[in-house]
C-alpha cells in the first residue's frame, strides 16, 4: 500500500482532454487519462449523448447503463452538437484550452464537421489529437466502419479462436477495442513528453485492426516461422505444453508445465514415470507436436481427483494451476476483494454502484474516482462559464438542442 496521501497531485493534473468519442476504445482510452488526473471534458451529441448511456440499462433508477459508468468516470459532460455553427465555434474556444483531443469518428467525418487536425491544429498548435478507427486514416480499408467483431474477425484473431473444427469464435472480451485504447494512450503520453520538448502537439492514428495484429505475436510468429496458418486450439498454446484446461473428476481447471523441469514434476505427481520415459514427450517441441495423445494420458490420471483437489496438488508442487472461475466467483474471490477490483462509487442518481477498480497502482500516485460518471449535459454551464461565453451565443446553442 502507498504512503502517498490521497489528495496528491497526480501526474495529469492541470492537463485537459477532449473526449469526442463514443462506445468503447476512445472513451476508455480518456477515462485512464482522468484517471490519472486529466481533466476530461466528453463532448456528446443531443439529445442521447454517447451510445452506450443507453446499452445494457437495466436494474438502474435513472437511464444510463453500468457500461457506460464503467467508461465514463472521471469527466464531465458537456453536449454539443458539432454539426451547428455555434456549437462548432464554442469547441474552438475549448479547443484552444486543451492539451489532448480524442476522437473515434469514421475517418472523412471530421472534416466535414471542421474538427480534423488541420483545423484545429491551427486554432491550437501544442494540441496532441488522437484518432481512432477501425482500420486507420489510410489504405483500402480506412473507409469502413470498424467494431471490436469485425476487427477481431479481418485481423486473423477469430480464426485462430474457439475449437478446432468448430463455428467462428471472437474473444467475448474486446481485444481489438481494449487493444487500441491501450495504443492510444502510450502514443498520446510518448507525444506528451515529445511536446515537452519541442513545444508541439502532433496527430495520432490508432486503429482496432493494428491493435489485433499487434496482439497477435505466437500466432503470426507460428505463421512466419512454419509457413502454416494457425488455427484455432481452444485453451492450448502454441508453443508450450501441457499448457491449457483439462479435465478432471468433477470438472475443468487449467495447468502450465511449460518448461521441462515442470515436465517432470508433473509427472512425479502423477505418479507416471511411464510419461516422463516416454520419448515423444521428452522435449517440448516433441510434448507440441504429440499434445493431443499428452492431454489424453495425463487426463486419465486426472480423473482421480476433484478439480479443486488437483488445483492444490499442483500449487504445492510449484506447478502453476488454477480453477476456472466464472465473473461472479472472480468479482467475490479474496485476490479480487485484497486488490480492491471491486469498488463502489456514489451517484448522484444511482446512489452507491459498484465500478471496474483502477487496473494498474503506482507507489506514490493514488488514483481515486474524483468525479463519477456524469449525467449527460451535467457541466455544461460550468464549462461555458470557464470559457465566458456570452448569453447570445448561449441562447443559439440552447435553439439547437444544448441543454
Amino acid at each position: 500500500m502507498s504512503s502517498a496521501p490521497a489528495a496528491a497531485p497526480l501526474p495529469l493534473d492541470g492537463v485537459r482532454v477532449l473526449d469526442v468519442s463514443q462506445i468503447m476504445a476512445g472513451p476508455f482510452c480518456s477515462m485512464l487519462l482522468g484517471d490519472m488526473g486529466a481533466d476530461v471534458i466528453k463532448i456528446e451529441p443531443p439529445p442521447e449523448g454517447d451510445q452506450t448511456r443507453r446499452a445494457m440499462a437495466l436494474k438502474m433508477k435513472g437511464k444510463d447503463s453500468l457500461g457506460f459508468f464503467n467508461l465514463n468516470r472521471n469527466k464531465r459532460s458537456f453536449v454539443l452538437d458539432l454539426k451547428t455553427q455555434a456549437a462548432r465555434q464554442v469547441f474552438y474556444r475549448l479547443v484552444q484550452t486543451a492539451d489532448i483531443l480524442v476522437e473515434n469518428y469514421r475517418p472523412g467525418v471530421t472534416q466535414r464537421l471542421g474538427i480534423d487536425y488541420p483545423t484545429l491544429n491551427a486554432i491550437n498548435p501544442r494540441l496532441i489529437y488522437a484518432s481512432i478507427s477501425g482500420f486507420g486514416q489510410t489504405g483500402p480499408w480506412s473507409g469502413r466502419p470498424g467494431f471490436d467483431l469485425i476487427a477481431q474477425a479481418m485481423s486473423g484473431v477469430m480464426s485462430a479462436t474457439g475449437q478446432p473444427n468448430g463455428p467462428p469464435t471472437k474473444s467475448v472480451v474486446p481485444v481489438s477495442d481494449i487493444g487500441c485504447a491501450l495504443f492510444t494512450v502510450y502514443g498520446i503520453l510518448s507525444a506528451f513528453i515529445q511536446r515537452g520538448k519541442t513545444g508541439r502537439g502532433q496527430y495520432i492514428d490508432a486503429a482496432l485492426f493494428e491493435a489485433a495484429i499487434a496482439f497477435s505475436i505466437w500466432e503470426i510468429s507460428d505463421f512466419w516461422g512454419t509457413g502454416q496458418v494457425p488455427g484455432p486450439l481452444g485453451t492450448a498454446n502454441r508453443f508450450s505444453a501441457p499448457y491449457q484446461a483439462v479435465r478432471a473428476k468433477d470438472g475443468w481447471f487449467v495447468l502450465g508445465a511449460n518448461s521441462n523441469r515442470l515436465w517432470q514434476s508433473l509427472c512425479q505427481l502423477l505418479e507416471r514415470p511411464d510419461l516422463a520415459a516416454d520419448a515423444r514427450f521428452a522435449t517440448i517441441p516433441g510434448r507440441l507436436q504429440h499434445r493431443l495423445a499428452l492431454i489424453e494420458e495425463i487426463e486419465k490420471s486426472f480423473a482421480a481427483r476433484n478439480a479443486g483437489e488437483w488445483v492444490e496438488l499442483l500449487l504445492r508442487a510449484g506447478i502453476p494451476a488454477g480453477p476456472i472461475l466464472n465473473y461472479a466467483e472472480a468479482l467475490n474471490s479474496e485476490q479480487a476483494l485484497a486488490r480492491e477490483a471491486v469498488m463502489e462509487i456514489d451517484h448522484p442518481v444511482e446512489g452507491r454502484v459498484k465500478s471496474i477498480g483502477f487496473p494498474v497502482r503506482l507507489s506514490e500516485t493514488v488514483q481515486r474516482v474524483r468525479r463519477p460518471p456524469p449525467l449527460l449535459g451535467e457541466h455544461n454551464e460550468e464549462i461555458l462559464d470557464e470559457l465566458g461565453i456570452t448569453s447570445e451565443l448561449r441562447t443559439q446553442l440552447r435553439n439547437r438542442g444544448t441543454p
